[in-house]
């Protein structure tokens, strides 16, 4: 006998079930046991309309968080003596990145170590000697050449250590410190290259969380708010998100709107610059039936949903219209009806099981 070549000329599949268990609840349930039955594993189900959030698909593109990225650049111009840190590196807050020298630093170094000395003999010589006036132009001139080293990016380890040093340290060199913990993503500069005010030589990233831009047409964005929960499509995940800030302005050339979306990145399974899916749930919600996507075989390019048959112990497959999976749930558009027993788990074993009958009839 030669197979088939049409789905509704499918051999049905007849199994041996000699004990069912029925639970009294909404949703219906029958359990089969190895040792109750032919095929074990074999779970059924009522077909029931579940309550779906609507969402909003938009592509995305992953960025990083901007309020967890610092920029870390000198204050005064420089010369790059040498690296302490390279691209890549995960550096702590406060760990030198780089070893810096600058001739005004030199100058403002100088100039505190000799008020800093200057402020010790007055100390020294107590208000009997010294005129109340003459101390305090010594502690102006000490705290001014203080904060005028901190307003070049030295922190407070580092001048207590150049005035313990005296003028030997004064030579104009400094590391450049990590203000806050992350990973290095840029480090574009030489060794020996000169370094003018405010370029940034290394850029700073916590990847705890990233950010996903994604665009969405006016009309959708207007359903948009700020928490909104999201779900993440990438590398065969879905991870968990929300909306943390939309746009107030459409793009003139691609006609969208920005939606920024913030993503815990613990497990580091984004990066900047990956293209994701991104679905923005929306305050309006429907009925909708739904099956578990594990119900749902494909049989001749066909998907198939098993129900119960007719006679007991049987199953029919059943060719159905399917939409998108949520949450381990895909909707049914067509095929199947509400209140309809159908297999919940175990189609895979079914299908197998039919597939083989229908080889053995050659």
């Amino acid at each position: 006998m030669t197979h088939r070549s049409s789905f509704r000329s499918m051999q049905r599949l007849t199994l041996t079930i000699a004990s069912t268990v029925f639970l009294a609840s909404p949703a219906l349930v029958a359990s089969v046991h190895a040792k109750d039955a032919e095929v074990p594993g074999i779970v059924v189900d009522t077909a029931a309309l579940r309550t779906v959030s609507d969402h909003i698909a938009a592509p995305g593109e992953v960025t990083v968080d901007a309020y967890s990225t610092v920029l870390v650049s000198p204050r005064v111009a420089v010369q790059v003596v040498s690296r302490k840190a390279k691209l890549g590196d995960v550096v702590e807050a406060g760990a030198p990145l780089v070893v810096l020298s600058s001739v005004d630093v030199a100058e403002s170094q100088g100039q505190l170590v000799a008020a800093s000395q200057d402020w010790q003999r007055v100390v020294a010589l107590g208000p009997e000697a010294v005129s109340a006036r003459r101390t305090s132009e010594a502690v102006i001139r000490r705290d001014q050449a203080k904060a005028r080293l901190k307003a070049y990016g030295l922190s407070d380890g580092q001048i207590n250590r150049l005035v313990r040093r005296g003028s030997a340290a004064a030579d104009g060199s400094f590391e450049l410190l990590a203000p806050t913990r992350g990973r290095v993503t840029t480090d574009a500069f030489l060794v020996g290259e000169r370094i003018e005010p405010g370029r940034p030589l290394f850029t700073l990233v916590t990847e705890a969380s990233v950010w996903v831009e994604a665009r969405v047409s006016p009309e959708n964005a207007s359903q948009v708010r700020e928490g909104s929960a999201v779900t993440i499509l990438a590398h065969g995940m879905e991870l968990p998100a929300r909306v943390i800030q939309r746009s107030h302005q459409t793009d003139e050339k691609t006609r969208t709107v920005d939606v920024r979306i913030q993503v815990p990145n613990a497990s580091d399974a984004l990066h900047p610059g990956e293209l994701v899916e991104a679905r923005i749930a929306v305050q309006a919600s429907s009925m909708q039936l739904a099956v578990p996507a594990e119900a749902i075989v494909l049989m001749q390019n066909q998907s198939v949903v098993f129900v119960r048959g007719k006679q007991p112990g049987t199953f029919d497959p059943v060719p159905v219209e399917v939409g998108e999976t949520r949450d381990g749930w895909t909707r049914i558009t067509r095929g199947l009806e509400p209140g309809t027993a159908y297999v919940r788990t175990g189609a895979f074993t079914l299908k197998a099981r039919m597939l083989r009958s229908q080889l053995g009839e050659d």
